[in-house]
């Protein structure tokens, strides 16, 4: 799948992007099957907000059971001054997570592509295994910002680590809030851990190195519908706000290999589901 030159400049980059991967009606199975769940779910019950503003203090109990389940969650500005919606909720919807890939047929069948394992055994997976998924929306006016981060601080694995694979559901642009890169900076170190506390159930981000993030090298991923970008699990990266009339869908996996110590601090574990091989 991978040649020599795309292979060298996933390991000297830390990324790498593959434009067109993915078929139009493979990308039109998952946005369905995402759109049929926000249509399933009751806001009236579940009101729990994801945002990455509050170093992720927010953290509650439906969160942590998403790890073996299907979750949506809002978008921060989504609510109103009493918590209600103030908006229809197919456009108040943040993302959903993280076990679609179990437990959605829809998910399953696109995770089980042979190219996601082909292109994982090219940058050297012997058995990879898809610990999460999210679909994410990006709202139109109110996606949030995903500030710079490590994925390594939430999903902390053995070698070769987390590697992960963000799927363009629609065109990604610069006006709708697309992924930017820090190209060879996955080589940094860790600068935060996010490790829980699971007798209390709680979880801290932890500053391990309090550098500032220098962006002057960041470089906007701009990509078509159905592509897919490849990286490290020590790549900074960030997403800007949502300003644009236009949604930005993307369906995320992170992949691990089999075998490879996981920590037990992990906020994401998967008693009662198991492996899910690749």
């Amino acid at each position: 799948m991978l040649n020599k030159e795309q292979i060298g400049q996933f390991q000297t980059e830390g990324f790498l992007v593959l434009e067109n991967v993915f078929s139009p009606p493979d990308i039109e199975s998952v946005r369905r099957a995402a759109l049929s769940i926000v249509n399933d779910f009751d806001a009236t019950r579940h009101r729990s907000v994801f945002t990455t503003k509050d170093r992720d203090e927010g953290r509650d109990e439906y969160f942590l059971q998403s790890a073996e389940s299907v979750h949506c969650f809002l978008e921060e500005g989504a609510l109103d001054e009493n918590g209600g919606l103030n908006r229809p909720k197919a456009l108040a919807i943040n993302k959903i997570g993280h076990a679609m890939h179990d437990l959605v047929p829809e998910f399953t069948a696109f995770c089980r592509l042979p190219v996601i394992g082909h292109v994982l055994r090219d940058i050297g997976y012997h058995k990879p295994v898809l610990w999460q998924t999210m679909y994410i929306f990006k709202q139109p006016g109110i996606g949030g910002e995903v500030r710079w981060h490590q994925d390594a601080s939430y999903l902390h694995s053995a070698n070769p680590g987390v590697t992960g694979i963000w799927v363009a559901i629609e065109n990604a642009t610069r006006e709708n809030g697309c992924l930017w890169m820090q190209p060879g900076q996955h080589h940094s170190p860790l600068r935060e851990i996010y490790e829980m506390d699971w007798s209390q159930r709680t979880g801290e981000l932890i500053t391990l190195d309090d550098t500032p993030w220098s962006t002057e090298d960041a470089i906007p991923v701009e990509v078509a519908a159905g592509s897919a970008v490849l990286f490290h699990d020590h790549m900074p990266h960030y997403s800007s706000q949502n300003p644009s009339s236009r949604s930005r869908h993307a369906f995320t996996m992170h992949v691990a290999e089999s075998g490879a110590a996981w920590s037990p601090k992990n906020w994401l574990q998967r008693p009662t589901l198991g492996a899910f091989e690749l």
